[in-house]
């Protein structure tokens, strides 16, 4: 608990228990600040606020209400400097890594908190929640707000956390979510196109990328993806050391000897002239990147190179990305967050050249996003599948036929179907399945809510897949 004149300068010493800048989340003692966020002005939730709890408000505006308001140019600016005296600069016990990049945050990140999980007491913030040894804790957001992350990191620090590995989105770096943070590693992974509803061109989402390079401290270092074509423009960015990794000759830690199939990856890693063999459970060659990303990372911070092997080998999976599940069927289904065009073609390429029988896909495309991506992955799904079924992902304001049209615009085969709903999508995939098909089930991976309108209702697809075989 802070006093509200202790947190920013004010007459007023109303007891602070908490601060929030959404309005859904507000419980009775918080501080709520109108911030303005990416699609909404919080100030026109206040009164919401203070119906929940809010027992003081900070606004850019005058507001008629019997609770304590403050004015202030600014709110955005102000949440940073109110939430690094309630929490005391919680930040500064930590040592941050950031991993950024189009695909692959989620499996980098996982497998570098993995390995420093016992030797350096990692966690892992990101698309599947805040993970810490056993304590788990869902997340909205790829990378939290501001005043969600204090708290997380406030938890973090009572069960003895030090070092936070983190995925870092290029929104939450535009919108100065992460002003606090300081890293000690940051690593790119790669840059497609992707949240160009957000940045509107390719140069303003490399450049929002390119920001979290610039917070490294001056001590710490970057590992930057060498074969990425935006590797010179991030590069430039970097006032710290520099480390690289890729198949190019030329990196640091250099990918080489890849022996591909869907059940392992078996290959070297070559650094200061000594090769370091790695056996891993993960297929495709992106995963290449993502798992030797996680090595030089581990390795640069001082740990030993045959305890990192051991950690990346007894590694079998991570929800939601390239998930095999099994229910004891006799064909493959593989459940993915896929929802690019390069990590669509990346998983659907690998499954094309190990397959044994057919390839059935199951995907959408979320609604409010990218409209012109809609068409490519429309074609490259029906052109590398057998067979295609087209459904909802999140359409929000949108309407899913539209969304479907879209994605068929360039389809010249007819080896698809289209089911709006998707459980009964994904029941229609399985009832089909024969021996040795591979069922790609696309574009959500682990996530618990389906985006329809202006709300999240629960849904995900391993409940619903589960469900298919117990029911």
């Amino acid at each position: 608990m802070k006093r509200l004149n202790k947190l920013i300068k004010c007459k007023y010493k109303t007891p602070i228990y908490g601060i929030k800048t959404n309005s859904n989340e507000v419980v009775y003692g918080d501080l709520f600040v109108a911030v303005h966020g990416m699609n909404y002005d919080h100030h026109d939730y206040i009164f919401d606020a203070i119906e929940k709890g809010a027992v003081a408000i900070i606004s850019e505006k005058k507001i008629n209400t019997d609770v304590p308001v403050v004015i202030v140019k600014n709110t955005n600016k102000v949440l940073n400097r109110i939430l690094k005296k309630f929490y005391e600069n919680i930040e500064e016990e930590f040592s941050f890594i950031g991993i950024t990049g189009t695909d692959g945050k989620t499996t980098t990140s996982t497998f570098i908190s993995y390995i420093l999980s016992d030797i350096l007491n990692c966690s892992n913030i990101g698309t599947n929640g805040l993970y810490y040894k056993d304590y788990y804790e869902c997340l909205d957001n790829t990378t939290p707000s501001i005043e969600e992350l204090s708290n997380c990191l406030l938890k973090l620090n009572i069960l003895g956390c030090k070092y936070v590995s983190m995925e870092v989105s290029s929104e939450a770096l535009l919108h100065k979510r992460l002003d606090n943070i300081k890293y000690n590693v940051g690593i790119l992974t790669n840059i497609t196109e992707d949240h160009l509803n957000v940045h509107h061109n390719i140069n303003n989402y490399v450049l929002s990328k390119s920001l979290l390079f610039s917070k490294i401290d001056k001590n710490g270092f970057a590992l930057l993806n060498k074969d990425d074509k935006y590797f010179d423009t991030i590069f430039s960015k970097c006032n710290c050391k520099i480390f690289t990794y890729g198949f190019d000759v030329n990196s640091d830690f250099v990918i080489c000897k890849t022996d591909d199939n869907i059940k392992s990856n078996c290959f070297n890693i070559l650094h200061d002239e000594t090769v370091y063999e790695i056996e891993t459970n993960f297929m495709e060659e992106y995963n290449l990147y993502n798992i030797t990303a996680a090595f030089a990372c581990s390795f640069l911070l001082g740990v030993d190179s045959t305890y990192i092997i051991t950690k990346i080998k007894s590694l079998n999976t991570i929800p939601g990305r390239g998930e095999k599940l099994n229910f004891g069927q006799d064909y493959t289904i593989i459940l993915d967050y896929a929802h690019t065009e390069n990590a669509i073609k990346n998983i659907l390429s690998t499954c094309s050249v190990n397959k044994k029988n057919k390839i059935i896909t199951l995907t959408g495309s979320a609604g409010g996003r990218e409209k012109e991506k809609r068409s490519k992955i429309g074609k490259m799904v029906t052109d590398l599948s057998d067979l295609v079924i087209f459904t909802e992902d999140d359409p929000r304001d949108e309407d899913v036929f539209d969304i479907i049209d879209d994605m068929l615009s360039f389809v010249k085969k007819n080896n698809y179907e289209i089911i709006e709903d998707r459980k009964e999508a994904i029941y229609y995939a399985l009832s089909i399945a024969e021996k040795d098909d591979i069922v790609l089930i696309l574009g959500k991976g682990r996530d618990n809510y389906m985006a329809i309108g202006n709300k999240k209702i629960y849904y995900c697809d391993y409940d619903v897949i589960s469900s298919y075989f117990i029911d």
